[in-house]
Formats: C-alpha cells, structure tokens, sequence
C-alpha cells in the first residue's frame, strides 16, 4: 500500500497558524473538521497542482516553492496571471459556481501543497463567520492582483507589459531588484501577453539601455525609475 507522509511544512492545520493567518480564526473543533480530510503534495518543478477543467475537489495552500497560475487559451496559448508563492491560497473561484478549475498551476521550483478537502472548508464557514470572511478576503485580494494584470495586457504597449512583470516579480514576488528567474522566456511571453520572440526582443532592448541586466536565471533590475516609467506611459 502506498505510503503517504506529512512533512514539517504540513503536521497539522493549528501549527500553520504562524504562517496563515486565518487559521487563527478557527477554533479547536473547527481545526479538526479541516486537518481529517486534508494531505500534502509533492511536486517536482514543472508538475500540474491544478488542471483547468478537473473538478474542483480541493482548496489548495502552497506550503513550499512557488508556482504560477495561467488560463489555458486557444490554439495553445497561455496567459499566466499571476504566480503563487509559499503560504498561498488558490484554486477557489469555481467553489460555490460549477465545482471546476478555472485555470492551472504549474510548479515552478520543487514544491509542496497542503489539500484542503472543499466540503470540509464549506462546514467551517457555515460553523465560523469570521473565518469565512477572511478566506473570502484573500480571494478578492487576488482578484484585485487578477484585474491589474489584466488592465495591463489590455491597455498597455509590449514595452511597458514587460515592464510590469519585471516589476511584479521584483517587489511582489522577490522583494529585491535582483532574483533569480525560474520563469522561462516563454512565461514571460505567456505572463506578458505577447509572443516569445517579441518578449526577447524587449528585455535585449531593456539590456541595451542599461535598465535591466537579464541571464538565463538572474535578473537585476538596474534603474528601477526608469522601468517604472515605461510601466505608468504604456
């Protein structure tokens, strides 16, 4: 029979409340009612935690490593919104609608995922209001991060759509002007709305000037003002 473990990241919903806040909300019972039916994941980098399409079984807390979140378009074609780092919720939008996904996520370094069974989360919110609305905060908090995004590709130029992820990733994601990128060119194209070879051609154009200085796996941000700027003129 197959074994399953529970590693450091992932003992019990009550010792996460140092890392998610909301648990904190719960009482003992309420704890109980989520940490039965929940069990941990490991993904290698590159693995599906989610398919857009399945059915939406699970709530889904990243407890290590980092992953992005995309819709999977026509002819192809993906449109990554948004990347997920340790201690993140996701997989939630489909919960009270049709009990789908409604996009993917991809590993993108070697990571583990607490599964959170959605029927138990479904009790707990009828048992505790408060916890209710924080876990519905945290959605509306994504999907403000979901509409910048959006209003991003839809109204700006390659040029400043570059500039946003750049940006993103260095001080909401990272928190320096330096990081080490685990996207590939082709993320960026798919995070940025443009094709792979138009995404190249900007960030060697940003080189160039001397705004950014861009390896296979490192980014630094060199004149974080002027990427800003091409960010707020589109």
């Amino acid at each position: 029979m197959t074994q399953f473990i529970t590693s450091v990241h992932c003992e019990s919903c009550e010792k996460c409340n140092e890392h998610l806040p909301i648990l904190r909300n719960l009482e003992k019972n309420e704890s109980e009612i989520i940490n039965r039916k929940r069990y941990e994941v490991k993904f290698r980098a590159g693995e599906n935690i989610l398919k857009q399409g399945t059915t939406s079984t699970h709530i889904v807390v990243l407890t290590t490593g980092s992953a992005k979140a995309y819709i999977e378009g026509f002819n192809g074609r993906n449109l990554i919104f948004q990347i997920f780092k340790s201690w993140q919720i996701f997989g939630s939008p489909g919960l009270y609608v049709d009990n789908r996904y409604h996009y993917s996520v991809t590993a993108l370094e070697d990571s583990t995922a607490c599964f959170i069974n959605a029927q138990s989360i479904k009790e707990v919110f009828r048992l505790n209001p408060d916890f209710a609305e924080s876990f519905f905060s945290l959605c509306s908090s994504s999907t403000l991060v979901t509409f910048e995004r959006f209003t991003s590709l839809t109204q700006k130029q390659m040029h400043g759509r570059i500039a946003d992820v750049l940006l993103y990733l260095s001080e909401e994601i990272y928190h320096s002007k330096e990081f080490a990128l685990l996207l590939s060119r082709q993320d960026i194209a798919d995070f940025s709305g443009m094709s792979k070879d138009s995404a190249i051609r900007i960030l060697k154009e940003l080189e160039n000037e001397g705004i950014i200085r861009a390896s296979a796996k490192k980014i630094n941000i060199l004149r974080s003002d002027t990427l800003k700027q091409i960010s707020l003129k589109g």
